[in-house]
């Protein structure tokens, strides 16, 4: 008899210390999360929000107009303090973040004009095109093309595009060729900008109208595709309205921008990521700007960054865009880290080739760079699958 509740009492305890170990985190490196669903040894969904124009002392310090970011998502995920853009001013780093691409004289400028590449297929040391303008020509890789070829999924959601059809459409939205960029401003109706939106800088993305119609789409989109995992791109990209990234203040529609707007709209979008069953199966959410306050105010730089191909000053009064910090939220970083590991977009890029085994395009590839590793990932080391 004493032997039978020996063995019971072990079991019970057995079965407590397992649940207790369960519910408080430690599912992570077991077979199941606290939900039942199935724990990934890879992260499969990555998902990318970029803000505007900031500091990362103004954003993340301790009087940040932004506590959403500053405070709750940095003690949910990882703080990167040593995050930089990798020029000025905005649309060179977006172009960097999906294609390793450096800055050069017209995209420093944001391309006013919707204008050609005057340059060729990569030919200089690192992946980069010797040339100038904006929409690179076929021969000139993106993330994009390595997705597809690799049998991945992606989507662009865009905030307020088409919101005025006159001003660019609801889907792929960018000027004629050759034209002005009317977008360059907000209006109270419509806050798209075509500088934000990197994929409609590549011709393998816009060529294809009805491909690139169902993958750069309207941030409404975005909603439905959260509700179920197959619906979920393997790579979102979120660009937020020139009011809620935080570029201006006050806004065209009234409201206040800056960083309050910014947080606002990680407060109506953050939760719903992370609550998607794409998420919480593989996910991996990363909330970065492009560059800091301006050239004037941060140009410096990390991760052995130099001139590029094209300019000699890829931040205009200096090597890089500044400072401007990222956080990092998956199942696979504990809450509250922070790594003062320097990182910049082209590290980025080259974390997401990493996590779906894809070479290293352009500046992703220099040897200064690094991805993602264990000071990012403090729960669990993600397996990364061989390159392709």
């Amino acid at each position: 008899m004493l032997k039978i509740r020996s063995s019971f009492v072990f079991t019970v305890t057995a079965l407590l210390v397992s649940a207790l170990f369960t519910a408080c985190g430690g599912g992570n490196g077991g077979t199941t999360n606290s939900d039942g669903t199935p724990v990934s040894s890879k992260i499969g969904h990555v998902f990318v929000i970029v803000l505007e124009n900031e500091n990362a002392s103004t954003s993340f310090g301790s009087g940040s107009s932004a506590p959403y970011l500053a405070q709750t998502l940095t003690a949910q995920g990882a703080y990167l303090s040593n995050y930089y853009g990798i020029g000025h001013n905005s649309l060179d780093n977006y172009i960097a973040m999906i294609s390793g691409q450096g800055p050069n004289r017209t995209t420093q400028l944001d391309c006013q004009t919707y204008v050609e590449f005057s340059g060729g297929a990569p030919t200089a040391a690192n992946g980069q095109s010797k040339g100038s303008g904006c929409i690179y020509p076929t021969s000139v890789p993106s993330l994009p093309d390595q997705l597809t070829a690799a049998g991945l999924s992606w989507k662009g959601y865009m905030e307020d595009m088409g919101n005025t059809p006159s001003r660019e459409s609801a889907t792929c939205g960018h000027p004629a060729i050759g034209a002005k960029d009317n977008t360059q401003s907000a209006t109270a109706a419509d806050q798209y900008a075509t500088r934000h939106d990197p994929f409609v800088y590549f011709h393998s993305v816009i060529d294809d109208q009805a491909s690139c119609d169902a993958h750069v789409v309207n941030l409404s989109k975005l909603d439905a595709d959260l509700a179920d995992a197959g619906s979920t791109p393997n790579f979102t990209f979120i660009t937020p309205n020139l009011c809620h990234d935080g570029h201006d203040a006050p806004c065209a529609d009234g409201e206040p921008g800056g960083l309050t707007s910014a947080d606002s709209f990680l407060q109506t979008w953050v939760p719903k990521i992370l609550a998607s069953p794409a998420y919480q199966q593989d996910g991996l959410l990363i909330v970065t700007f492009d560059e800091s306050g301006g050239a004037l105010a941060d140009s410096s730089a990390c991760c052995g960054e130099g001139p590029s191909a094209n300019v000699l000053l890829p931040g205009i009064a200096g090597l890089g865009g500044g400072k401007v910090g990222a956080v990092v939220l998956s199942p696979f970083v504990k809450g509250g880290t922070v790594s003062a590991t320097d990182y910049n977009h082209y590290s980025l890029l080259r974390s997401v080739e990493d996590l779906f085994g894809l070479q290293y395009l352009g500046y992703a590839g220099l040897s200064g760079q690094a991805g993602f590793g264990s000071d990012v990932y403090t729960l669990k080391q993600p397996e990364l699958p061989p390159k392709s």
